[in-house]
């Protein structure tokens, strides 16, 4: 099979090549372009697993960032092993077909316990005093000691939360270099989130944008280069891009206002009771999975939740395979927004008793997902002051909190999930494979055949 290498810009779409991302405007008009209709909902963890699969989300089970697991009645989100895809990935398709076949997947979602060949994951060390160190997880476990002494340590606040940066993203393009000289895989799946950042801070309009493009541009230049001198195919893909939103969405609280939500009060703040409440959400993006544990309330529910301003549909039952998501992870509803909404996970009626993670970074405790946790909370006078007295003190052995982050989610401006009305904000396929990539429009399940396609490429000649 011959060498290939994806690369995943994320939030990358049509609109945003051009002026900014030089590199990336001469590489595609070497090649083709397409564009991808994203899978649904167009969030990472089912927009990859699609890719990864051919399978839509009914088949593969990912139906989005996190869902209710009903065994254990909790709600969770961001999770890692890759025993969580039901269905074959591309790298076990193509070792079938080539024994001699090996893959890298350097920072793709479900990157624990797979069988890839050479794999990396963010995997902070959690300590009994409450401190967070910044790591990683690597198969072969000795990897992560190798790229972590000419790394230095995984730049994890710098992959999410207020710090976000182009660091990360730099991080993982280098270890994703050295893994290559070292073992010379077949396939590698490379991660950069760094649009991912800012497009949802600041909306794709911004003229901020225009460094984080000019930044991912030349971590992608450098990035091709050092493949392409190698003699290696390579795709530049994305999972979604990221359009304007302005306008949260409190289904929660709509829900709670109701009667069907139950919380539980715990030291004066409130925790969601997934488990005895009578319908919740699960808001990930601008798509929510609603969960509704007495059947005899599925149509109120539905026609409550389809009332709210800022919710564009609610599909029910064989309704939700409009978008192939009927899995039994599924919630028993599901929202999508209308363009310039999205939805918060949001479910305590008063910020005084919001609990204690909602101003934190804590993406596994929280019932849904956060993009505010990219802010600092803006009634702090000497942020940088505050924080660094805060990681004194963790270091110290002190116990504090990082309770640093808003709860106004108003402060967001882009979003992602729903299928954009405008193709330019649809995710994008580049490849200087011409003959590989005839059309000019993807459904997401073909993404999974462009790559194989181009590991099954008898030869190849860069432009």
């Amino acid at each position: 099979m011959r060498k290939t290498v994806v690369v995943n810009v994320v939030g990358l779409s049509g609109s945003l090549i051009g002026e900014h991302t030089p590199f990336l405007k001469r590489w595609s008009d070497q090649g083709n372009q397409a564009t991808i209709q994203p899978a649904m909902p167009a969030v990472t963890c089912s927009a990859q697993a699609t890719y990864l699969t051919g399978k839509w989300p009914e088949e593969h089970g990912i139906v989005g960032n996190g869902w209710y697991f009903n065994d254990e009645c909790e709600i969770k989100f961001w999770r890692q092993s890759n025993k969580l895809i039901q269905a074959p990935k591309i790298w076990e398709v193509a070792k079938a077909m080539d024994p001699g076949f090996t893959v890298s997947n350097m920072c793709w979602w479900y990157n624990m316990y797979s069988s890839a060949d050479y794999a990396l994951t963010p995997r902070p060390q959690y300590l009994a005093d409450g401190l967070k160190l910044p790591d990683c997880y690597t198969q072969p476990a000795d990897l992560r000691d190798t790229l972590q002494a000419k790394l230095g340590a995984f730049p994890l606040f710098n992959y999410w939360g207020p710090m976000t940066s182009i660091k990360s993203s730099q991080w993982i393009a280098e270890a994703s270099k050295i893994t290559d000289d070292m073992h010379d895989p077949t396939l590698t799946l490379i991660y950069l989130p760094h649009l991912d950042y800012n497009l949802q801070r600041f909306g794709p309009n911004d003229a901020r944008i225009a460094k984080d493009l000019q930044e991912i541009d030349a971590v992608v230049e450098d990035l091709v280069t050092f493949y392409e001198d190698k003699g290696a195919q390579v795709i530049i893909l994305s999972e979604y891009g990221i359009s304007a939103a302005e306008k949260p969405v409190h289904l929660n609280r709509v829900l709670r206002r109701k009667g069907y939500i139950a919380v539980r009060d715990e030291r004066g703040t409130e925790l969601l009771d997934a488990g005895v409440s009578k319908a919740f959400a699960v808001a990930d993006h601008q798509v929510a999975h609603i969960y509704v544990n007495d059947p005899n309330d599925l149509e109120a529910v539905k026609e409550l939740i389809a009332q709210v301003p800022g919710v564009q549909q609610v599909l029910a039952g064989e309704e939700r395979n409009k978008y192939h998501l009927a899995h039994e992870r599924c919630g028993d509803l599901v929202a999508i927004a209308e363009k310039g909404a999205w939805f918060t996970y949001y479910f305590w009626l008063d910020d005084a008793k919001a609990p204690d993670y909602a101003r934190m970074v804590d993406i596994h405790k929280k019932p849904g997902f956060d993009p505010v946790e990219m802010f600092i909370n803006p009634t702090i006078k000497y942020p940088k002051a505050v924080l660094g007295g805060k990681l004194l003190k963790k270091k110290l052995g002190f116990r504090t909190v990082m309770d640093v982050i808003p709860l106004d989610a108003t402060l967001i401006r882009g979003s992602h999930g729903r299928v954009p009305e405008d193709k330019a904000e649809w995710p994008v396929l580049l490849t200087k494979q011409k003959e590989l990539l005839p059309q000019k429009e993807l459904q997401a399940t073909e993404v999974f055949n462009i790559i194989l396609q181009h590991l099954q490429a008898e030869q190849f000649v860069l432009n």
